[in-house]
């Protein structure tokens, strides 16, 4: 197994001047690379995070704005500024529990995060892409909103649902010159997954040591970590005009979890 993280170059050619995007989560892990990515090609770029201190460190890196929400908050998300040129819904936790034991209010703030958020969102710049006859909203989904583990009702059914999101707004969107697709990762070398370690390892009844070999990586023929920047890249892929006949799609970026 790869322990070391692998470089991932910018290669698609992308430029953004002139354009503006949102990032939610973008204050570490793949909303990070995301931002950075977009700001590289020239985008306007404003940071979204709970954590205001880390979307202000990745703000200042961009040259954006940082901008502090919590995304369970409906009248918060409403609150943000909304018209912009590319949306990636990237923000998400994590909670493992079985069904059984799973908290309710748990599971709904999941969903608030992971489901409602992008759909405030992306009901708000839809108006401001249509104007401009060109938007891409690329939703961060996973490997998980095609396939399902036990233990995670909450992120498994919110990415689903993100699925089906995504898929409607690609459909909706198309005469007007927006994209809408979804990247599905598997396990990303992110904050969320080192944090999933423990719990992993208290569900699995195994040693912290064992759960990336033996859980993370089971289901997947390359046996590494994704890099949050090559899911920036894929993403960054998807701004840029060789794309604009992708959408609707859920791309997956697993190292061969699905082809099981």
């Amino acid at each position: 197994m790869t322990a070391e993280p692998v470089a991932a170059p910018h290669v698609v050619q992308l430029d953004l001047t002139g354009r503006s995007a949102l990032v939610t989560g973008g204050g570490s892990g793949i909303g990070r690379a995301c931002a950075l990515r977009l700001a590289a090609a020239g985008a306007s770029v404003q940071v979204v995070d709970r954590n205001v201190e880390a979307a202000k460190a990745v703000a200042a890196e961009a040259g954006g704005r940082a901008v502090g929400v919590d995304l369970a908050d409906p009248a918060a998300v409403d609150g943000l500024d909304a018209d912009v040129d590319i949306v990636v819904n990237n923000a998400g936790l994590q909670h493992v529990a079985a069904v059984a034991d799973f908290p309710t209010e748990r599971f709904a703030y999941l969903h608030r995060v992971m489901v409602e958020a992008p759909f405030r969102i992306i009901r708000r710049a839809l108006p401001h892409m249509y104007t401009r006859r060109w938007g891409r909203i690329v939703n961060i989904s996973s490997v998980h909103g095609l396939r399902a583990s036990p233990y995670k009702s909450a992120y498994v059914s919110a990415k689903h649902a993100l699925e089906g999101l995504s898929k409607v707004v690609a459909l909706e969107g198309a005469p007007h010159g927006v994209t809408a697709n979804c990247i599905n990762p598997a396990y990303v070398r992110t904050p969320l997954v080192e944090s999933q370690i423990a719990d992993q390892a208290a569900s699995h009844g195994i040693p912290e040591s064992e759960v990336v070999e033996r859980i993370m990586l089971a289901r997947a023929a390359i046996k590494r970590l994704i890099e949050p920047e090559e899911v920036a890249e894929l993403m960054a892929y998807l701004c840029a005009p060789p794309a604009d006949f992708i959408t609707g799609a859920s791309i997956a970026l697993d190292g061969g979890w699905t082809a099981n």
